[in-house]
């Protein structure tokens, strides 16, 4: 019975990682609206990768996109960005003028930028956006708000910072007296969303997880004797990964330290590799908290992507940083309390470590050796 159950489990991670076969970072684009009185400015950064899946920008197939292909397509790209943004002030329309197109590099690429602005029929009060961009083509995509205010009373400007996915791309906002608290709630649902569709990371946690409730002897794994070994066990791998994760996840958005994106989710994929591959041949320290923290400090750059290209002020940053890291904690503990349960009860079965961890970690190190040699032999799209 615990064997049909676990083959069941790898085939569907097997099947979801399938799926997410490219387990990269999240697909976003950057939106920045500042509002002054009726009139409203800003920009909207769209990756060029993006944009060639629904218009196909690389003409000659050549896996680059270049200025020439880009330069060439500007009235289609200002015209696919303005059928999925419409901007509101109470129930009146903002009509939305584009301007000059750029070229700007992001963590993880090159994007195009759209300059923008829009005029309401009279000062703002509370905007009302409603974003559409990319969703019929990539479900998994985001739109990142960063909206600046001028405070009622004449004080220090606001910002606002909200995430728009699929299931939630129409939001108002009340300018000058938004709550930090739906604020934060914004982005720890993020968080949550990000450990659920980050397919890497998953496989991570399970990777690492697998071996909780087993004592290595030798060559041969044995079950724990009770519970609380195992509790012990699996609260220093998460401890451990939870503290790692946490500090370059700050250090990165708060723009302390800084690492190319294919350069961290090359790593990523290594990390996931060395560990599935230690399940099967121990080479790695035997402290699997160790292990928890060392990858974890690679794993926090990877979190960091999309808040440090927010770019929002110390403030923002800061409330953001707080709800996300919140979040991808709460979607952490959720993994482990669908794993740890019935991998606690199945330890004794010799179908355990032969077809959950073995064959498990099989299926897992050649999912992530399969990232690996696509993100390190990737080669990124326009080199500005």
């Amino acid at each position: 019975m615990m064997r049909r159950i676990f083959l069941t489990l790898l085939a569907s991670l097997s099947l979801l990682a399938s799926i997410s076969a490219e387990a990269h970072k999240a697909s976003d684009s950057y939106l920045t609206l500042s509002v002054d009185g009726a009139h409203l400015t800003g920009q909207w950064d769209i990756a060029l990768r993006d944009l060639d899946l629904v218009l196909e920008l690389d003409a000659n197939r050549d896996s680059v996109i270049d200025w020439g292909e880009v330069r060439t397509r500007h009235a289609e790209i200002e015209a696919y960005a303005a059928q999925n943004l419409d901007i509101k002030s109470g129930q009146s329309a903002c009509p939305i003028t584009f301007g000059e197109q750029l070229i700007d590099s992001h963590s993880d690429g090159a994007y195009a930028v759209l300059k923008l602005s829009a005029s309401c029929p009279s000062a703002v009060d509370a905007l009302t956006v409603n974003y559409r961009l990319l969703f019929e083509a990539d479900a998994q995509h985001r739109g990142l708000l960063k909206l600046e205010t001028r405070a009622t009373d004449g004080g220090r400007p606001r910002v606002v910072s909200a995430v728009f996915p699929a299931d939630n791309g129409t939001q108002t906002f009340t300018l000058g007296n938004g709550s930090t608290l739906s604020e934060l709630g914004t982005y720890v649902a993020d968080g949550v969303k990000h450990i659920a569709i980050g397919v890497d990371h998953i496989l991570f946690l399970v990777a690492l997880l697998l071996p909780a409730v087993l004592i290595r002897d030798g060559r041969r794994w044995l079950p724990v004797t009770d519970m609380r070994t195992a509790f012990w066990s699996v609260l220093k791998i998460v401890t451990a990964f939870t503290i790692a994760h946490s500090i370059t996840l700050s250090l990165a958005s708060l723009n302390v330290v800084r690492l190319p994106s294919r350069l961290v989710e090359s790593l990523i994929a290594a990390s996931v590799l060395a560990t599935a591959v230690d399940n099967i041949w121990p080479f790695l320290p035997r402290k699997r908290w160790l292990v928890a923290f060392s990858f974890g400090l690679i794993h926090g750059f990877g979190f960091a992507s999309v808040l440090a290209d927010l770019n929002l002020p110390n403030s923002s940053l800061l409330l953001s940083l707080l709800g996300f890291n919140v979040g991808v904690e709460i979607g952490q503990l959720i993994l482990v309390a669908l794993v740890i349960p019935l991998a606690y009860a199945s330890r004794r079965s010799t179908a355990y470590p032969r077809y959950a961890l073995q064959t498990g970690s099989i299926a897992i190190a050649a999912l992530s050796l399969g990232w690996l040699v696509e993100r390190s032999l990737n080669v990124q799209l326009i080199p500005f």
